[in-house]
């Protein structure tokens, strides 16, 4: 033995080399047999940065921080690949991965194959501030989370849309404070929807837009982290960003800005949640009677003040960022577009009133599905600006894709245990395959031809398979509001924003919106 160890440790110069060179015959080998067994071919894009994927990963962190990370990513499937082949491989940071943007991979991701597909890394990326909940678990945990919160996006408590009408008028006040000049309407988009989240979730808003500025006393408690979430919110989010983009190696970023963001937020649920735990059952039930509040439902399943802040947190992400985000995108749009402008007007105008004579009681649930107009105004609006862009999932086991391998890439490609696949609804709501050639133009109409009910898993703004977004309904309930009183209350739009940055710079977090917010008039 003494010998051996002696050979070893005088020969690891040879021994170590000898090992790495058999451990990728070895692998090499392996992938054969995997082929075979599973009728996989090699990906047939296969793209590379000759520097192992690292100069490709500061790339995207460049491209991410510059607001153009997801046109990037899109643009890659066109001029890097053939583009008749809509899956590529590379390396990132090292690590080899698999992107798409086919509808029948994404299916299968999805859908077909949703066992064979978890989260994997994405629970220690993003736990910092979210926690256990539906976006970071798998398995159990997530069942448990859905069924959780299923409760809460019930069609009658979609239906109450009157609800968010102080919070309109709250809204509207600020808008008239600009009387008609250059404004950030993204900024208070995203109180707005904080103070309805908070109201649906919480049982009592946050009033964010309640301030000096527009003279309305705020009703709401002050406490520790109110009046720092929303700046601490979006930094924390753009870090985690950075963490899922790092793949396997997250754990090298956790900078104090990011560390300070999140105690931040943490303070400002927990406030919410001690208040809860604080006040007896029947006094819980008392203030829930006329509807169902989300965490007073949730303090009867369980008093861990962890979980019931990681729940709030997951659903306030949802409810928040990515309402925010689809009204900014549909804004930014309206400005530079009197046509479509005009056109939503008059339907709203018909349906609803306009100004002093606004039938407001007459804008409900069912009432907003029946504008077609605004219906495919906003269903334009999350095809070019799809509040999750990019995503991913990672293998459980040796497993194979639909397409994207042999000489045409029609036959399966495959994937190995562990290995990421990044699809991108981005870049696949902005196929010529599906879309046409006028596919970057925003063009509510393409939704009255027949082509738009056939597009199946090439139109996916929520997600889909088992874990389709529970709050879609919600989402879209809200936004038509929005957008139907805005056009009532305010007639005329004007676009502050340069005409030659098209398409916008996004700020791609965990959700996605204007990098650089939404300057417009309102009048």
């Amino acid at each position: 033995m003494a010998n051996f160890i002696e050979f070893v440790t005088t020969n690891w110069y040879i021994i170590i080399p000898a090992l790495l060179v058999l451990h990728k015959v070895f692998d090499l080998l392996y992938v054969q047999y995997l082929y075979r067994k599973l009728g996989a071919k090699p990906c047939t894009n296969q793209t590379d940065d000759h520097a192992f994927g690292i100069r490709a990963g500061f790339e995207m962190l460049k491209k991410k921080n510059e607001g153009t990370v997801v046109d990037f990513g899109a643009e890659r499937f066109e001029s890097r690949i053939d583009p008749k082949i809509p899956t590529f491989s590379m390396r990132l940071f090292l690590i080899p991965i698999v992107l798409t943007r086919d509808p029948e991979n994404i299916k299968a991701l999805l859908a077909t194959q949703f066992n064979e597909f978890v989260l994997g890394s994405r629970f220690e990326q993003l736990a910092p501030l979210l926690g256990k909940g539906i976006f970071t678990l798998d398995g159990e945990g997530w069942k448990h989370s859905r069924a959780m919160l299923r409760p809460q996006f019930a069609k009658e408590q979609v239906a109450h849309v009157q609800s968010l009408e102080p919070h309109i008028q709250a809204l509207a006040k600020h808008v008239r404070n600009a009387k008609g000049k250059s404004f950030d309407i993204q900024e208070l988009f995203h109180r707005l929807t904080v103070d309805s989240a908070t109201e649906f979730l919480f049982g009592q808003s946050v009033e964010s837009l309640r301030d000096e500025s527009v003279g309305m006393a705020d009703e709401a408690t002050d406490f520790a982290g109110k009046s720092t979430f929303a700046a601490s919110f979006t930094i924390a989010q753009n870090w985690l960003a950075n963490r899922a983009v790092a793949q396997k190696f997250y754990f090298l970023i956790n900078p104090k800005e990011m560390r300070d963001s999140i105690k931040d937020v943490h303070r400002f649920v927990d406030y919410y949640v001690q208040v809860a735990l604080d006040t007896p059952q029947d006094e819980l039930d008392k203030k829930s009677k006329d509807g169902y509040i989300f965490l007073y439902e949730l303090v009867k399943q369980t008093r861990d003040p962890y979980v019931l802040r990681s729940q709030l947190l997951n659903v306030l992400l949802a409810g928040r960022d990515t309402t925010a985000g689809l009204l900014s995108f549909a804004f930014f749009e309206l400005a530079r577009r009197p046509d479509i402008w005009s056109k939503l007007k008059d339907e709203i105008y018909e349906n609803f009133g306009s100004g002093e004579n606004s039938k407001v009681d007459e804008i409900t649930f069912e009432s907003l599905k029946r504008c077609e107009y605004l219906k495919a105004f906003l269903n334009e609006t999350l095809r070019l600006y799809p509040s999750v862009p990019v995503n991913f999932r990672v293998a459980t086991k040796d497993t194979t894709l639909p397409r994207g391998g042999g000489k045409d890439g029609s036959e399966p490609i495959l994937v190995r245990k562990g290995q990421s696949v990044f699809y991108s609804v981005y870049a696949t709501h902005r196929s010529e395959a599906y879309y046409g050639k006028d596919r970057h133009v925003f063009r509510p109409e393409r939704w009255f031809e027949p082509s738009a009910r056939k597009l199946g898993w090439a139109y996916l703004p929520f997600n889909g398979g088992p874990r389709i977004c529970l709050g879609q309904q919600f989402a879209l309930t809200e936004a038509s509001y929005v957008v139907a009183r805005l056009i009532q209350l305010f007639p005329n739009i004007e676009n502050y924003e340069p005409e030659e940055v098209y398409p916008p710079f996004k700020n791609s977090q965990l959700t996605m919106n204007l990098l650089n917010g939404l300057h417009i008039g309102l009048y």
